[in-house]
C-alpha cells in the first residue's frame, strides 16, 4: 500500500517528505488547440479543491545497470510495450497490452491536457484519491474501469503538470516500466531484476515495502524515474509467520520464511 512509500521514511534510502501546496486561485481551462479536445466540465477544479498535500520526489537507491529490454510498439492513442512473463500473461488475459513508460504522456514533463489528448478527455477524471497523508487530487485515467484505473499525480497540481508520481494499484492490469506488475511473486520479480532484491518486513496490514533493488537492472530506468512497490502476504499464511518478519528489519527476496508467506505485489509506484 502506497503508506508503506508517502508518509514514512523507508530504511534503505527512500525518503518521502510532504509539503504544503496552497493554492492561489482556481485554474482556467487552457484553451483548445486544433486536434485537442476541450476538458470535460466536470473535470475543472472545485473551490473546495483548493488545499492540498504533495510528497516529495521519490528517491530510491540506484546503480549502474542496463534496464531490461522491452518491444515496443504504437496504438492509435499512446506508446506501449509488452511485458514478460507472468506480467505478459496477465495483460493478454485482460486484453490490455500497455505499460507505463518514463517517456512520451507519463514523462516527468508530462500534464493533465496530454493525458486528455493521448486517452480522450472522457477517460481522464481530475478527482481526489486516497493516499497516507489524506485525500489528495490527481488524474485518473478510466477511473470506472477497475482493469484499466491509473492515477498520475503532479508536482505542480495547478496546472496539472509535471508527473509526481504514477501509482498502478487494485486490480489494474497496467504495469511499470521493465514488466513489474500487480500479482507477480518474488521469483518474477528477481527474474525481472537480474538478482535478489531487498524488502522490509510486513506491517499490521499484512504488506512489505520494497527496500533495494540491489543494483539490479529495476534500479536504473529509461527516463530517469525510480520503481517502488508493496507486496502482501498471501491470504493462506499463518498470521504468526507474517508477525515473524517484522517491518523495522530488511531482508533478502530469497529469504526461506520470507518465501514461505508467498508475497505478491500489491502496489507499484513510479516516481520522479
Amino acid at each position: 500500500m502506497r503508506g508503506r512509500w508517502i508518509g514514512a521514511a523507508l530504511a534503505a534510502g527512500l525518503v518521502l517528505a510532504s509539503a504544503d501546496l496552497v493554492w492561489a486561485q482556481q485554474p482556467k481551462p487552457a484553451p483548445a488547440f486544433q486536434h485537442d479536445p476541450d476538458l470535460d466540465a466536470a473535470d475543472q477544479l472545485a473551490p473546495s479543491q483548493v488545499q492540498q498535500q504533495l510528497p516529495a520526489a521519490v528517491a530510491l537507491p540506484t546503480a549502474p545497470s542496463a534496464p531490461s529490454a522491452h518491444t515496443g510498439k504504437r496504438t492509435a492513442h499512446a506508446t506501449i510495450s509488452l511485458g514478460e512473463g507472468g506480467a505478459k500473461t496477465r495483460l493478454a488475459r485482460a486484453g490490455i497490452p500497455q505499460i507505463v513508460a518514463c517517456s512520451g504522456v507519463f514523462a516527468k514533463d508530462s500534464n493533465h491536457r496530454k493525458l486528455a489528448m493521448a486517452f480522450e478527455s472522457k477517460n481522464v477524471a481530475y478527482t481526489q484519491v486516497d493516499a497516507a497523508t489524506g485525500g489528495r487530487m490527481a488524474s485518473v485515467l478510466y477511473p470506472k474501469d477497475p482493469k484499466r484505473r491509473l492515477e498520475v499525480w503532479w508536482t505542480d497540481p495547478i496546472s496539472r503538470s509535471n508527473t509526481h508520481l504514477i501509482v498502478i494499484n487494485g486490480e489494474s492490469a497496467w504495469t511499470a516500466p521493465g514488466g513489474v506488475g500487480l500479482g507477480l511473486t518474488l521469483a518474477e520479480l528477481e527474474t525481472l531484476n537480474g538478482k535478489p532484491f531487498k524488502l522490509l518486513g510486513f506491517n499490521k496490514d499484512r504488506v512489505a515495502a520494497l527496500s533495494s533493488w540491489n543494483g539490479g537492472a529495476l534500479a536504473t530506468l529509461p527516463g530517469g524515474c525510480e520503481l517502488g512497490l508493496s507486496l502482501r502476504a498471501g491470504a493462506n499464511a499463518p498470521q504468526s509467520a507474517v508477525q515473524a518478519i517484522p517491518a523495522d528489519q530488511v531482508y533478502s527476496s530469497t529469504d526461506a520464511a520470507l518465501r514461505a508467506v508467498a508475497p505478491a505485489v500489491s502496489e507499484i509506484l513510479v516516481g520522479y
